[in-house]
């Protein structure tokens, strides 16, 4: 289990965490929703190492993760798929797969993981020695799920996976999401797209200026008229 507690971090003087508490238990899916600048991708890039924290604590599995180096959080079973997708545009898909792996030296073992992956994504393995930079913004997104899962997480942290994708991609992109964490892996998903969130979330929270303000099961926050009104428009 990701445990966070009164977790604040700031920026030059402003306060991004106002003070957060969370929890994704193992082998479900929680998704963090909220406006723009609400704190969402600050409290993934926290958790990564990426962020220095001010005080507070972030826990997986009871170890303590702040002050650990970005490699150490990534070999005890922490994966990132950042926001914009990020891939390396000059080099294949392959090739960006592999950069997954990084940390890994079971050869054997990486080739079956490119398999699983090819399984997941069968668009990457028609598109294999295809350059990065030549696929469609919902392949470079699929390949972005793909090099985070080479390194063969336990928690997947999602950052806006549906961003600028055209709405039969991103039904794909959330299948592929729920299939994932059917084969055990954990989820944590930031998403601008609250209604496809809520729907397949186990839990979930909104975060408003650096605050948790509601909390609940996936449905209970679909129900929520807050929620309804702020993320979903009254009539979704």
């Amino acid at each position: 289990m990701l445990k966070i507690e009164n977790l604040h971090v700031a920026y030059g003087g402003i306060q991004a965490l106002r003070g957060i508490s969370l929890e994704v238990p193992d082998g479900k899916i929680v998704t963090l929703i909220g406006a723009n600048g609400a704190g969402k991708s600050t409290t993934l890039r926290t958790i990564t190492g990426l962020v220095k924290a001010v005080s507070g604590s972030i826990t997986w599995n009871g170890e303590e993760l702040l002050g650990k180096p970005i490699d150490k959080i990534v070999t005890t079973g922490i994966a990132l798929s950042p926001e914009g997708r990020r891939v390396f545009p000059d080099m294949t898909v392959l090739e960006n797969l592999k950069i997954g792996a990084y940390l890994r030296k079971d050869k054997a073992e990486i080739e079956k993981d490119i398999k699983w992956v090819y399984s997941l994504f069968p668009r990457l393995e028609e598109r294999s020695w295809q350059l990065a930079g030549t696929l469609s913004g919902g392949e470079q997104q699929m390949l972005a799920v793909g090099r985070a899962l080479m390194s063969r997480p336990k928690l997947m942290m999602l950052d806006e996976p549906s961003l600028g994708l055209a709405p039969l991609v991103v039904q794909d992109i959330f299948s592929i999401i729920r299939e994932i964490n059917r084969q055990g892996v954990t989820v944590l998903l930031i998403e601008q797209n609250a209604n496809m969130a809520l729907k397949i979330a186990d839990y979930a929270y909104v975060l408003e200026t650096g605050k948790i303000t509601i909390s609940g099961s996936g449905a209970e926050l679909l129900a929520d008229e807050r929620v309804r009104e702020a993320y979903l428009g009254k009539n979704d």
